[in-house]
């Protein structure tokens, strides 16, 4: 009976289980930065933080116009305004798809969109399949609705492609999905048509929906090239997530959708008014964003994101080519998205025990921070962002080099020059190179 007894306020399993394992470990982590040292976060995948990259003018124009229109000061339909869905359908129908607006849904960013389709798809009892190196969001989500995980290898000895005998023993009479990332978050790499086609064979086989995770479309760097997974095998439905966040560099904008591709039904009616039904719990996506999305997918000039990429690449260039002189450190090139992950070897260093204890040292010293593969269920890997500023990531390559040198047992041949002028030229010369 309530009243006059004490207070018994109980958390939900459902907050309970709502864990992030990046929160998990950064809140575990045992280190503080060198005082003496500039702090260099080489962590978190927002490429508007270190303040050099920025929305072009247009994205900015569109959503003052928006403001100042006085037209989405209220509530949107909690799917999308039709203006907004209809860019997006426009704007993804590529390499052969043809969107309609009705099968758009507008999220609060793509993170949200991926909590949608995991929800709508997957309940207790179920299994979905995770990429490992991997996204840890996606397994905060399943766990979050009681929906059990099982983890397909991505091979690093091959750029990072999906092992898809792997991939296929996984799977049982309760697999429900299969959650797809490309370009990939931690990875880098980008899949060829090849690839993904290989990939798309063994979900039609099986008869199991994706849910592609594809907020770094078209973010790939010379040489490779972005192809939606749905534009290659129509006969598997997939949910398309992608959104501004990534290749606008504008994440604060939280604007994600989903395209549902689903050209022979496998989605019934039940299914669809499921996941509309989810729309209902915030209500849409911000209004204000809505308004400028037309003008923003329409208006940003293709040279603002070429030259992003430009700039990416030529960091992931200068890293690569850096830390691939350190004996201890193998660094996998990648091939689009903004970042680059790289083996440790843990034999090189005797008093450091996992890569957790790496990362946790390297920023007590040289004041680096860069996240452990633990993060993303990939143990002995250490994952850097490349969207710094080159002056940025030079000097935390520098560092790291130093830190390899001082507590490696091979550190006799991997000195790099101390003069910055030297090392730059020396640099140019090798990316020339490789």
């Amino acid at each position: 009976m309530k009243g006059n007894g004490t207070w018994n306020i109980q958390v939900s399993q459902f907050a309970t289980k709502t864990i992030n394992p990046i929160r998990q470990v950064l809140e575990n982590l045992n280190a503080s930065p060198n005082p003496e040292k500039e702090f260099i976060s080489l962590s978190i995948g927002d490429p508007t933080i270190f303040g050099n990259i920025e929305p072009h003018p247009a994205i900015m124009e569109a959503m003052i116009e928006s403001l100042k229109s006085n037209k989405y000061n209220g509530y949107l339909p909690s799917n999308g305004c039709e203006s907004a869905r209809k860019a997006i359908a426009e704007y993804s129908s590529i390499n052969g798809l043809q969107i309609d607006p009705r099968d758009v849904i507008i999220t609060s960013g793509c993170s949200h969109a991926l909590e949608m389709c995991i929800g709508a798809i997957g309940q207790p009892g179920t299994n979905i399949l995770l990429p490992r190196p991997g996204f840890p969001l996606y397994q905060t989500l399943c766990n979050s609705f009681d929906i059990n995980i099982k983890y397909y290898n991505l091979r690093p000895d091959q750029k990072w492609q999906i092992d898809l005998k792997n991939l296929e023993s996984l799977i049982d009479e309760n697999t429900v999905a299969i959650v797809y990332n490309n370009p990939s978050n931690p990875c880098g790499s980008v899949y060829s048509k090849e690839h993904i086609m290989e990939f798309m064979k063994v979900a039609e086989r099986y008869r199991l929906p994706v849910i592609a995770d594809e907020i770094y479309e078209n973010l790939v760097f010379k040489g490779h090239q972005f192809i939606p997974c749905a534009a290659l095998k129509p006969e598997v439905p997939v949910l398309s997530c992608a959104g501004t966040t990534k290749k606008f560099m504008a994440p604060g904008y939280r604007c994600g959708w989903i395209i549902i591709n689903d050209k022979f039904g496998r989605f019934d009616e039940k299914f669809r008014r499921g996941l509309n039904n989810l729309t209902h719990r915030i209500v849409g996506c911000n209004s204000i964003v809505q308004g400028a999305l037309p003008k923003i997918l329409k208006d940003t000039p293709k040279k603002f994101f070429d030259e992003n990429i430009d700039f990416i690449q030529k960091n992931a260039e200068i890293c690569y080519s850096m830390l691939n002189r350190i004996p201890a450190l193998r660094p996998i090139m990648p091939e689009g998205a903004m970042y680059i992950m790289v083996s440790v070897d843990l034999s090189h260093f005797p008093d450091i025990d996992s890569d957790i204890a790496f990362v946790e040292m390297l920023m007590s010293e040289e004041s680096v921070f860069v996240l452990p593969g633990k993060i993303f269920n990939f143990d002995n890997f250490v994952r850097i962002v490349l969207t710094a500023p080159t002056e940025l990531l030079l000097d935390a390559c520098q560092r790291l080099e130093k830190f390899c040198s001082r507590h490696s047992i091979s550190n006799g041949n991997c000195e790099l020059p101390s003069d910055r002028n030297s090392l730059k030229t020396n640099l140019r010369k090798t990316v020339a190179v490789d």
